[in-house]
This record gives C-alpha cells, structure tokens and sequence, in this order.
C-alpha cells in the first residue's frame, strides 16, 4: 500500500532566518537593537536558529563577549538559540576564557583531514 504523491515541494525543516551581521563596535543601544533583532528573527521565521556574522569583530573585547551572551540570552527567552559565523581565533578564545559554549559554524580548513585508507592487506600485515 502506498500514499499518492502530493504535488509541491517536499516539506523541510524550518528555514535559518538570514545571518544577522553583526558591528564592529557595540553599544549599549546597539546591543538593545540586535537583541529585539533575534527575537523578531526567531519568532517571525520560526526557526531555531539565529546565525550571527561576526567577521566584523575585528578586534573583539569584552563588549563582544558581552553582545553575544545578551544575543544568547534573548534567543533563549525566544525558545532558540544563536551560532556564530567567522568567529576570530582571538574571539573563540575570549569566549573560552568567559565560559561562554555558544555553537559556533566550522569553516572547512577546521576540520578533521581524512584518515588513511589502506588499500590492500598482505598476508602477514599487523592489523590496525
């Protein structure tokens, strides 16, 4: 037995709202502002998930540190939660320091090289 097809696209999970950039300086405003943005992302989209750019961060401190757990927080009030994208060395490490596990996007030189494939075993081969 079997269901007839249904005309239209296949359904999928609820889309990620576009990346929210974020500035190279904050402020407290400006934290407000993209604060209300994640909020209004999670809750118009229905999505899960909020990505945030943070390639503008050149030189983060903690007044990023500081926006992105406020990012963080506010996602969560929402029911979601944020990832960032383009995160410096200097920002992972700050957000390390801080204790701050926020989901973060791998870039593809960041993962693991593929493992060695052996492609034919001679009798006698100690096994691996």
């Amino acid at each position: 037995m079997s269901s007839p097809l249904t005309p239209g696209l296949p359904t999928v999970d609820a889309p990620t709202p576009a990346p929210l950039v974020l500035p190279g300086t904050v402020c407290r405003a400006e934290t407000d502002r993209l604060c209300a943005d994640v909020r209004a992302q999670l809750l118009a989209t229905g999505a899960d998930v909020v990505v945030c750019d943070a390639a503008a961060l050149a030189t983060p401190g903690l007044a990023a540190v500081d926006l992105l757990a406020r990012l963080e927080l506010a996602a969560r009030r929402a029911g979601g939660r944020i990832r960032i994208r383009n995160p410096t060395p200097r920002l992972r490490e700050l957000l390390q320091l801080a204790g701050l596990r926020l989901e973060m996007e791998r870039h593809p030189e960041q993962r693991e090289p593929p493992r060695r494939v052996q492609e034919a075993v001679e009798p006698g081969d100690p096994p691996l």
